[in-house]
């Protein structure tokens, strides 16, 4: 999704899935397929079917898997490896070993130059075509990506992830840009003419299916091109489910959460439902494709988002108009459209858009049912995975396991890399992120099929990264730390995708328009002076050098894991970390094949040597990858000693399989406790961690059960690597519920022992206060907000006051508009200097919730000046910034008045519509936008070009204006 870079990393709070759902229920008819159990005994049943994937080739079809003659050789003289019972290993998913090639086609190769104009004719702003203009169409195309399929495929490419390429509105004027991105969509069932035609797409499909690649869409079920206007105004702020509830058409308010994907929705009318009345223009009646989407009540018509809190779900992308995904209609529609694609293309998966941005009733029902048509489509590996641009596991887990999709892109794995290759942070940071793997894994999926990535389209390039962590390196250090970060993503779990033109060098001063230059000769003035990485090459040519050495390195890590396929679907097990900077190990390790691969990267600038933990004493390990002695042998304690050298990566691997147990190592289960926030998790209360405790230090893999009060059996989940555990999602059952725990341990002999069963309850709710902030100075009305975890539309929240030390006393009425519990308390009249203390209570079955106490003192608060205030936005580089949304451009600081307290810039700014906020201190971490609300939506100015705009900021109100 295109946007600016700020709004990207405020995180909604995730709801929780109707209470009616039974997660022991949905997590049995997942694991039927996976790993059955025998009920009521202490013993494992019957073995299903296994589910090891097959290794891709490079360049071969997968009907045709190239073999490794070495590897095959070596497996036969070392005899044969433990026949294991495939219901108690570690899932490994159908997809869990693709290279992904993430490209968007307008960027990419212009195969043809008639559908340059989409057939709109020759005027930029009707077309949306020019190929001076980074936010316009620049050429490329299907027929493009067609031609340079070899290119492609030589990266050892499996799969290609199309940017969305359903037809646009190609010009949105308000935005000054053109939908080139894909992400404006105004019909669902047809190939945007600038890209080309369905059955373009279709020869595409063909030719990349015969080759035994894959082609997956990015597609969209949050919103659609800026079509609706407002009676009250285009693009207005934000207005709360509290401020103005829905109504139906007959005038009765009422939550859409409790009603969520319900087949008894309530009819809405387009002049009563909505806070703001929904308008067309008559040449856009009927604009979109499928008609449904023509029908304004089918969008929940709320103005702009802010990035945060409710609006997150509920408000408007810039304008993009958002639908109504509570709405079953919605549900339908959308599930309709895209099962259309896969039956009509052979479409191999989706990369799903702004995936936090819908409630998860939505995705409870679209993920299953698009999944079970894709099987009925003999699409047997047909893949999904979400965006959901965060980077804590607790949070972006949550996807994959209450809301039954497949797979969520890995950002926490992006920051972590960055962290390491780019910043070269303290290497136990890898420790403790691998280490959090375990939120992912459940009965039908875990960590192992996560896409992990570097850099994208949104946030930048993994080359624009590197340089600006490392002002001064020379081209050879950036390109040796990006083949460092490369190393680290094939080497480790998850399915590593390369953002086209990174193979190239391409770097850009920041995201989303900044870094996405064209791989064709380009035009565009601002990228003409990118600096790229390992390469005197500029972008006024074509960039499609198979000797670039970056394209080189990707080819041989790509060919690497192919032939040694533990690399990439082998358990991910931590071995070492360095205490600063230095060398992070860890060993991969096929359950079947049972050869230890070690792995260790250094992202110092000095070589480093480390003794490495392994599975087998006094056997030689082989070098497989890497600048480091051809041969190693591991000490009588199983201790690999290697000499790293400095930014890259060794591998080595076992020449005989790990030693057999001869007996089944103890297991014991510790006591279930809620997954609470600790130093490097918020933890979510929703989800039970269950951990076991395995003596020995073989190769074990631990599958964890639950069973409620008269239920059976079932698994939760199989963990390869210590520590073993599972978080347990328990957010839709009772509080108070009874639960039963065990673990069963399987070794790599065969043998298998069950723990002690222990017992749980499921934790109630818990509450919280966010607003107002503790300590602060307030008067007159205060905004009082709660929310709870985990979130229920069942959920009723009544709140009270304490004046001084004073009794509690109950305070307006009881709120169930969820997700956000609001109040508004007036304070009028009284005394400053008056503490006054809030909180709010929740009362269910067997429970009561109370959250911790918010006090506050009334008064006048002397406002606390920023260092600095910066007028970021798209006007930016008008005003002599490098680029647009700059909060740190010197050239857009504002100057404070000492005699109103008001900080203040003029400019010179050409005629046109530009957006805008304040940014404080130099950062997008604290900003204002539209009414003075934190990360608020983007102010609107027009300027019609005729003198200067004077911009004024009050940090007391946090307002922000021009004029």
């Amino acid at each position: 999704m295109f946007s600016n870079p700020v709004h990207r990393y405020f995180r909604p709070r995730a709801k929780n899935p109707d209470p009616a759902t039974s997660v022991l229920a949905r997590t049995l008819a997942a694991a039927a397929s996976a790993v059955v159990l025998l009920a009521g005994s202490g013993l494992p049943a019957q073995a299903a079917p296994d589910t090891q994937a097959t290794p891709h080739t490079q360049w071969a079809p997968r009907t045709q898997p190239a073999q490794d003659v070495r590897a095959a050789t070596e497996a036969k003289n070392a005899g044969p490896a433990a026949k294991t019972p495939s219901r108690l290993q570690s899932l490994r998913a159908p997809v869990s070993d693709e290279n992904f090639y993430f490209v968007m086609a307008d960027r990419f190769s212009n195969g043809s130059t008639a559908n340059d104009d989409g057939g709109l004719g020759a005027d930029p702003n009707e077309s949306g075509f020019d190929p001076t203009r980074k936010g316009y169409f620049n050429g490329g195309d299907l027929n493009g990506l067609l031609n340079k399929i070899d290119y492609i495929q030589g990266l050892g490419t499996t799969s290609i992830w199309l940017t969305p390429s359903f037809k646009n509105k190609a010009v949105q004027p308000e935005d000054k840009s053109a939908g080139y991105h894909g992400y404006w969509v105004t019909d669902f069932t047809q190939i945007d003419p600038h890209l080309g035609t369905n059955a373009e797409l279709k020869n595409l499909i063909d030719e990349a299916h015969s080759r035994g690649m894959k082609v997956y869409f990015d597609i969209i079920t949050n919103h659609t091109a800026d079509v609706i206007g407002y009676e009250e105004g285009a693009r207005a702020g934000y207005v709360s489910k509290d401020q103005v509830p829905y109504r139906t058409a007959s005038g009765k308010a009422f939550d859409d959460r409790d009603f969520a994907g319900a087949a008894n929705f309530p009819k809405l009318d387009p002049q009563t439902s909505f806070p703001y009345k929904p308008v067309l223009e008559p040449e856009e009646k009927y604009l979109k494709v499928p008609s449904w989407l023509n029908d304004s009540t089918l969008y929940h018509n709320r103005g702009d988002t802010t990035f945060a809190g409710e609006n997150s779900l509920y408000g408007d992308f810039f304008g993009l108009d958002d639908l109504f995904t509570e709405h079953p209609a919605v549900v339908k529609g959308m599930t309709d459209v895209y099962k259309a694609w896969i039956k009509d293309f052979s479409i191999d998966g989706f990369r799903i858009d702004t995936m936090k941005h819908v409630n998860n009733e939505f995705w409870q029902k679209f993920g299953p049912e698009v999944l079970g048509y894709a099987k009925e489509q003999s699409k047997d590996e047909f893949f999904m995975f979400g965006e959901v641009f965060d980077t804590t596991k607790s949070f972006t887990s949550q996807f994959t396991t209450r809301n039954k999709m497949q797979a969520v892109l890995d950002f926490p794995f992006q920051d972590a890399a960055r962290n390491f290759a780019s910043r070269s942070q303290d290497a136990r940071q890898l420790e403790t992120f691998f280490a959090g793997d375990d939120w992912y894994t459940d009965a039908d999926s875990n960590v192992y099929q996560l896409p992990t990535f570097l850099g994208n389209h949104d946030m930048g390039r993994i080359g624009s990264f590197i340089t600006t962590d490392n002002p001064g390196a020379s081209d050879a250090e950036r390109v040796t730390r990006d083949e460092l970060a490369h190393e680290l993503m094939y080497f480790s779990r998850g399915n590593p995708v390369i953002y086209y033109g990174d193979e190239q060098g391409f770097t850009g001063p920041g995201g989303d328009q900044d870094a996405r230059q064209t791989l064709f000769a380009s035009q565009v003035p601002e990228y003409l002076d990118d600096d790229l990485l390992g390469t005197d090459a500029t972008h006024a040519t074509d960039n499609f050098n198979t000797g670039h050495p970056l394209y080189g390195k990707i080819s041989e890590l790509a060919k690497l894991t192919r032939e040694h396929p533990a690399l990439r679907t082998g358990a991910h097990q931590h071995r070492y970390a360095s205490d600063g900077p230095g060398i992070y190990a860890f060993s991969r390790t096929d359950a079947k094949d049972q050869r230890e691969y070690v792995v260790a990267l250094n992202n110092s600038e000095q070589p480093q040597t480390a003794a490495i933990p392994t599975f087998i004493t006094k056997r030689n390990y082989s070098l497989v990858y890497g600048d480091a002695a051809a041969e190693a042998k591991t000490s009588a304690d199983g201790k690999l000693t290697v000499t790293v050298p400095p930014l890259s990566a060794i591998v080595y691997k076992s020449s005989v399989r790990i030693p057999h147990s001869k007996s089944v190592p103890a297991v014991s289960l510790q006591a279930p406790a809620t997954a609470a926030a600790t130093a490097t998790s918020p933890g979510d209360n929703g989800r039970m961690q269950v951990t076991a405790d395995v003596d020995g230090t073989s190769f074990y893999q631990v599958t964890f059960q639950v069973k409620a009060a008269g239920g059976q059996w079932e698994s939760i989940g199989t963990d390869d690597s210590a520590p073993y555990r599972v978080f347990h999602d328990v957010a839709s059952l009772r509080p108070g519920a009874a639960l039963k725990y065990r673990a069963v341990v399987l070794d790599n002999g065969g043998h298998t022992a069950t723990s002690s069963v222990r017992s749980a309850t499921v934790p109630a709710p818990v509450l919280a206060i966010q607003e107002p902030k503790e300590g602060a100075t307030v008067n007159g009305k205060v905004k009082v907000v709660a929310t709870a975890d985990p979130e229920k539309a069942s959920h009723v929240v009544s709140f009270e006051r304490r004046i001084a030390e004073g009794k509690w006393t109950a305070i307006g009425a009881p709120d169930a508009s969820s997700p956000d519990y609001t109040l508004a308390d007036d304070l009028t009249g009284t005394p400053e200097g008056t503490t006054v203390s809030y909180r709010a209570t929740l009362r269910g079955p067997g429970y009561t919730a109370t959250s911790g106490v918010r006090t506050v003192t009334v008064g006048t608060a002397a406002v606390q000046q920023p260092k600095s205030v910066a007028v970021a936005g798209d006007l930016n580089s008008e005003m002599g910034c490098p680029g647009d949304w700059q909060p740190a451009c010197e050239s857009a600081f504002m100057a404070l008045d000492p005699a109103d307290n008001i900080w203040k810039l003029t400019a010179e700014l050409p005629a046109g519509k530009y957006e805008f906020k304040a940014a404080i201190n130099g950062s997008w971490d604290e900003n204002y936008g539209q009414g003075g609300a934190p990360g608020g939506a983007n102010i609107v100015l027009d300027h019609d070009g005729i003198g200067p705009v004077t911009f004024r900021y009050d940090h007391g109100t946090h307002l922000i204006t021009a004029g």
